[in-house]
Order: structure tokens, then sequence, then C-alpha cells
């Protein structure tokens, strides 16, 4: 069972992650613009968020083995459709079907975790795992797409081909589940809430000035996030001049970094502030940003580039993942322990939707500057949400001091 769980996050971190080489090979396949190919941040981000509100109430009914079966069975469905049916209206149902499916996996795999687990240590071992393995798929992703690019013309619908081996991953996880055992009894000895209860608690979160602050720097980051990591292929291609398959492929070093940086956040929480840290993150990023795209101006293309002439630029630019990677989850796990543990619950549910709704935002802003104005003036768009977030964060710092938070645990930032 343990296994297949991990299987699951694997396969859903391919999905997930491989948004930003579809938007690309979108744009040079299919012959949409950035603006609309941006449209499939929206359908993989809004079906996760509306997907997460409503299952949770009668996920434990229908079960949790039974539900990630039907979220491997309506993904790897839908992974057949695009070989066999191309084109971008298929493109934006399948990241459709990966929303709702991933919406399904994850709160599944989450409760799951906790029945087959005994206590703290062991419940923590197990969820690090299964998410560094997540890690693991999204540095995969970029490999996996860029070995079915044909790197002399982009636009060769061959790369669908991806997707056979894609369903073939979920089918044979959906096979392992078919025969793996998971005692849910303990699962159903709650009361499920109801949807209208569902709202009424997320509703009540809301009046804590602590809970929208604090929502509203989950936003502004997830914005930041997905900018770079959706368009940073694009970028790669388009502004440092390289080939398709490599702007894919450098693109994977963000993954990288980020989970580098989250385990280091770690061990720096043990010596500083999670305030300290995150204000120094945040401005880490802006100067970054600063020093790295003057240099992504002066790219001139080469006859032939590799690895080791490609232009500074692209391995500078991706190592904005080591400063964004503890700011996510330190403002969750400071948000989290700030309430009682039956409101966690609904606040779960209102991270998942604000950050679908930064994701998605961030996406559609970053691929409308970078129509209109070039990819170097979209990614310097991000210092204003960078700005916004110093902001948010001395507000969070003061009400988590009125509240009395203690400093949170220095663990568990391994994963997304």
């Amino acid at each position: 069972m343990i296994a297949a769980l991990a299987s699951i996050y694997m396969v859903f971190a391919i999905l997930l992650n491989s948004v930003g080489t579809v938007i690309l090979q979108s744009i040079h396949t299919f012959g949409v613009d950035k603006p609309q190919a941006s449209l499939l941040e929206l359908f993989k981000d809004l079906p996760i968020a509306i997907t997460s509100f409503l299952v949770a109430s009668f996920l434990p009914k229908l079960g949790y083995r039974r539900a990630m079966m039907l979220a491997l069975g309506i993904v790897g469905c839908a992974c057949m459709l695009m070989p066999l049916f191309p084109g971008f209206h298929t493109t934006e149902l399948l990241f459709t079907c990966i929303g709702v499916s991933f919406a399904l996996a994850k709160v599944a795999v989450y409760s799951s975790i906790g029945l087959l687990t005994h206590d703290k240590a062991e419940h923590g071992r197990l969820t690090n795992t299964i998410e560094g393995l997540f890690m693991l798929g999204v540095l995969a992703s970029g490999w996996l797409f860029s070995a079915f690019i044909d790197h002399a013309n982009p636009a060769n619908p061959s790369w669908f081909n991806v997707y056979w081996v894609l369903a073939v991953l979920c089918f044979g996880t959906l096979a392992l589940l078919w025969g793996a055992q998971l005692d849910e009894s303990a699962a159903h000895g709650g009361t499920a809430h109801s949807l209208v209860q569902a709202m009424r608690d997320m509703y009540r979160l809301l009046m804590r000035t602590l809970v929208y602050v604090f929502l509203l720097s989950a936003f502004l980051y997830v914005l930041i996030e997905q900018s770079f990591s959706t368009w940073l292929p694009t970028f790669n291609n388009e502004i440092l001049k390289l080939p398709n398959t490599m702007s894919i492929q450098m693109a994977s070093i963000l993954a990288g970094a980020t989970a580098l940086g989250r385990i280091a956040a770690g061990q720096l929480l043990r010596r500083m502030s999670w305030h300290v840290l995150l204000n120094l993150c945040v401005v880490g990023m802006g100067a970054l940003i600063l020093l790295v795209l003057p240099l992504a101006r002066e790219v001139h293309p080469g006859a032939s580039v590799g690895w080791l002439n490609a232009p500074l630029a692209a391995y500078l630019i991706p190592l904005i993942g080591l400063l964004m990677a503890p700011i996510y989850p330190v403002i969750n796990s400071v948000a989290l322990s700030s309430l009682p543990k039956p409101s966690h619950a609904a606040m779960t549910g209102l991270i998942v939707i604000f950050s679908a709704l930064g994701g998605t935002l961030g996406s559609r802003i970053t691929a409308i500057v970078f129509s209109s104005f070039g990819g170097i003036h979209a990614f310097y768009f991000s210092l204003v949400p960078m700005t916004l977030v110093l902001v948010t964060l001395f507000y969070f710092k003061r009400e988590t001091d009125r509240a009395g938070i203690a400093e949170p645990v220095a663990a568990g930032f391994s994963a997304e």
C-alpha cells in the first residue's frame, strides 16, 4: 500500500508539473498565443480547488482506496485521449481531469498515511518520504517530456506519445492499488461534515485577521512561484534562445533548487526566526531578479547551444527556487499551529482554494505581460508581488505575536 501511495504521488508530480512544458509545446504545435496557452493553468488549478472543497465531506464514505483508484482511472483515460485526439481542447480537458484527480488523490493519500502509521514520528517519516518522491517526479517530468520532443521540429506532434507512457504508469499504479489492502475502519469513526458546515467553518476562519493576512501571503507566494515554474521553459526558449528540449530540461533545475532550499530551511529555522528567514528570502529573490535579468538581455543565438555553452542566466534564474522554497511551508506551519486541530480541515480547504487562485492569476498575468512586453518584463513584474509579500509578512508576524504562537518546528520542508 505504501508503494502504491508513493507511485501515485510520483505520477501526479509528473503530470502537474508538465504544464509549463505543455504550454511551450502548445504554442508551437497548436499555434495558440501565450494568453490562451496560459488557460491550461486555470484548467488545472480551479478543479483542484473546487474538488478539494467538495470531496472532504464524503470521501470517507467513498473510501480512500476507491478514491485513489478513481483518480488514476480518470487521468489514465485522459492521457490516452491526447495521442488519439490531439488538439488544444483535448489538452484543456486533460488538465481539468488532472486537477480533479489530484484533488481526490491528495486528500485520500494524506488521510491514508494516518491509517498506515501509529505515531507522529512514523507519520512524519512516511509523509516526508512520499513528498520527497513527489519532488523526484517533478525533476523527472521535464526529462521525460523532452525525450519525446523532436529537437529539429518542435511543432512535430510526436511529443503526444509521452502520454502512452503516462497512461501505463496510471493503470499500473491502479493495479497496484487493486491488490493492496487498507483498513479504513478508523476513518468511519467520526461524523462527516456537510458541505454547508464546511462553508460555515471556512467563513468563521475568514473572520480572523491572522487567517486572511496569511491567505493573502499564500496567494501572493503562489502567484510568484507559478509565474516562474510555468513560464520558465518558454523564457528559456524565446529569450535565452535554447532549443525546446534543452529549455524544458534546464527548467527542471528550478525543481531541484526548490527541494534543496526546503531541506536547508529546516536547518536554518533552528538558528533564526521564521520571520527573519522569510524576509531575507524575499529580498534575495528580488536581488537575484535585478542581477540576472540584465544578463538575459545580452544573449545572442549561437549556431549550436549545449549545456557547456548555455547562457549564464539559464543557470542562475532557476536558483530563485532556493529562496522561494521555505516561504510556503513555513507560513503554512505558522498558520496551522495557531488553530485547534478540528479547524485544520477547513483551513486546509482555504489554503488549497487561495493557492489555486494565486497560481492561475500568476500564470495569466505573466502570459499577458510576456505576450505584450516580452519575457524579461514579465519576470521583472514579479518584483511587484514580492514587495507585497514583504508587507503581508509584516502584518502576519504582528498577528502571530498577538496570538502568542511559537516558532514552527524546523522539519518537514523537503516537499511541496
